[in-house]
């Protein structure tokens, strides 16, 4: 077969004559002969499987400067990288469900915490941090109060402060009369206000004779504001939100780690993710990356867990599970949460926050 016109190509490719003229200018799919006279375009048959790659990549949404990476690789690294774009769209899209179910719900009706027939929800809680027993100081920061639950994991020399300095900065949210609607905003406002209190005492422990040689210092934040029945979650880094409802264990955070991304991607599974020697390494923290930001619905009889991964890392999720099941006050629940992490070495600062959500007294 000879070359094909561009009008029979874009047939065969289900490209129209103008994408692909477009593709020509980015380089993505040059035409295998232009016409120097006339500057017509032919392309060859073997052209169309890349050609229908590239409408396919399209139609999954994918953007042109990664259409052109993903041509670039062989088929297996390819379908890895498809796979991992997928990934982070199925994560932007729960966002924006969880977001666009809040908002449906908030403009249809009256919050269901405020209603005369609806008893109130609150939250009773206990928070514990510790240095474990390897690490000679504790850079973990826990906070639990009648609105705001929060973990900070620092890290670097610098560690301690910064996860101080982003839960301090958070501590203001703990007031009453946050409705229900602007809790996102609250929290987002919240965040950046953390990000800068974080910012400014990294460069003061750096401008204090750190040296340029200094371990860059930093901290994650994962945090839950709480009003009525609601719950906004704001999370970024490897601390984790765990749910207990009806005896069962539910993770609700996504760690934002080099080796959850390759689990995602399909390079890892999950049972080999839990040794590897860079489980640790972060891909976000605060001011590093966009936070994960969504809304829950709290019902009676749940239990939240916010912990660091000085506990997650070390104690395995059925006993985590067995712990928050089997133990009747948050007090020692986060108690026995933390002799686990030590038990098992202890090899990280541990933190751990435990909220039971229930009725209130009218």
């Amino acid at each position: 077969m000879g070359l094909l016109t561009i009008g029979a190509f874009a047939k065969a490719s289900r490209l129209s004559p103008k994408a692909l003229r477009l593709y020509d200018e980015l380089g993505l799919l040059p035409p295998a002969r232009v016409d120097p006279v006339t500057g017509y375009r032919r392309y060859a048959p073997e052209q169309l499987d890349r050609a229908r790659l590239v409408a396919w990549l399209r139609r999954l949404g994918m953007p042109l400067a990664r259409i052109r990476c993903v041509c670039a690789l062989d088929a297996g690294a390819a379908a890895r990288e498809i796979r991992a774009f997928w990934a982070e769209v199925e994560a932007d899209t729960a966002a924006r469900r969880d977001l666009a179910t809040f908002l449906i719900d908030h403009l249809s009706w009256k919050d269901p915490a405020m209603t005369e027939t609806t008893s109130p929800l609150g939250i009773r809680y206990a928070a514990l941090s510790d240095a474990g027993l390897v690490r000679a100081s504790n850079q973990d920061t826990a906070y639990a109060g009648t609105r705001l639950l929060a973990v900070a994991d620092g890290y670097g020399s610098g560690g301690g402060p910064a996860s101080a300095a982003a839960i301090d900065a958070l501590k203001r949210l703990e007031t009453d009369g946050i409705p229900a609607g602007d809790l996102l905003n609250v929290l987002e406002d919240a965040v950046e206000q953390a990000q800068r209190a974080v910012r400014g005492v990294t460069e003061a422990g750096a401008g204090a004779g750190s040296g340029a040689g200094a371990d860059e210092a930093g901290t994650t934040l994962t945090a839950m504001l709480w009003t009525g029945s609601r719950l906004a979650l704001v999370h970024i880094g490897d601390s984790r939100v765990y749910l207990l409802r009806d005896g069962e264990l539910f993770q609700i955070t996504h760690d934002h780690t080099m080796v959850q991304a390759m689990v995602d991607e399909g390079r890892l599974s999950a049972e080999e993710a839990a040794s590897h020697p860079q489980r640790s390494l972060l891909l976000r923290a605060l001011g590093q990356g966009a936070p994960d930001l969504r809304l829950h619905d709290a019902r009676r009889g749940d239990r939240y867990l916010l912990c660091s991964d000085g506990l997650s890392a070390v104690v395995p999720s059925e006993e985590i599970r067995r712990v928050l099941a089997a133990t009747g006050e948050p007090e020692p629940a986060v108690r026995e949460l933390v002799d686990l992490a030590n038990a098992s070495g202890g090899p990280d600062n541990v933190s751990c926050v435990v909220a039971d959500v229930m009725e209130t007294q009218g």
